[in-house]
């Protein structure tokens, strides 16, 4: 197991990179990454695959949102999503190679890969192959996760050097829909931790005060939560998180 570098512990990240579509910076975007290198925040932000096996950086598992255009992202090629302009902005859809180069280790990133099975099940493996093979070489602070574990467990196998963490939350039916009760009921309970040899978790910010969260800070894992979006809210979560990921305000950075 890798541990978290203490970067993730200091400096607030950008939930899905420093984002303004007012100010032309959509979510996950190159506009949004640069804004939040630009004012020394780290940096979360979310991965599909394209249907050649490249990892793109969006976060929905459709089109329609982000750039009006409907239909799956894993039914496009990396080349057609490129060329599909995010809304609110002048850029197609970045892939995650392109992103490593433009951060280029100048502040933390943590890198979330999106479900792609659908029922938080194993996959094919294809964007966890993408993302170790993207990553390797890189010497930047930088850590994945998942709200999978199957995907996780795949990233241990082929990025074993690379800090891995859970994304996590208290699954409630009114949230997560789509999720089958039993599959809400295990994720839940964050089973998982030490099988698949996370070293940290992401959490949702609802959920802080979860018996299974204190049990895993009191052990020394680091609590990174989600989404923080006030000064009220981030001092509420820091009384359980060593850090946040937060959008829609501009957290102080530790000297």
């Amino acid at each position: 197991m890798t541990g978290l570098p203490d970067d993730f512990l200091r400096v607030p990240l950008a939930h899905r990179a420093l984002h303004d579509v007012k100010n032309g910076r959509p979510e996950n975007s190159r506009a949004a990454i640069r804004a939040a290198i630009a004012a020394g925040y780290g940096i979360e932000i979310d991965l599909q695959a394209s249907s050649d096996g490249r990892a793109m950086v969006f976060h929905d598992y459709d089109l329609a949102r982000l750039t009006g255009r409907k239909g799956p992202v894993l039914q496009r090629d990396a080349r057609e999503l490129s060329g599909l302009p995010l809304l609110g902005g002048d850029e197609g859809i970045p892939a995650f190679d392109e992103i490593l180069q433009l951060v280029a280790g100048r502040v933390p990133l943590l890198v979330e890969l999106k479900d792609q099975q659908g029922q938080m099940g194993r996959t094919d493996g294809t964007l966890e192959r993408a993302v170790a093979a993207d990553l390797h070489g890189y010497a930047g602070p930088v850590a994945v996760m998942s709200f999978n574990p199957h995907m996780v467990a795949a990233l241990r196998d082929h990025a074993p050097d690379v800090p891995r963490g859970l994304t996590t939350a208290g699954f409630r039916r009114i949230g997560w829909p789509l999720l089958k009760r039993p599959v809400r009921h295990h994720l839940r309970h964050i089973p998982d931790y030490d099988t698949v040899g996370a070293s940290f978790i992401s959490h949702d910010i609802k959920g802080l005060d979860m018996p299974r969260v204190a049990e895993l800070k009191a052990r020394g894992a680091p609590v990174l939560c989600w989404t923080v979006r006030g000064r009220k809210e981030e001092r509420a979560a820091r009384m359980v998180a060593d850090n946040i990921t937060f959008e829609g305000y501009l957290p102080d950075i530790p000297s």
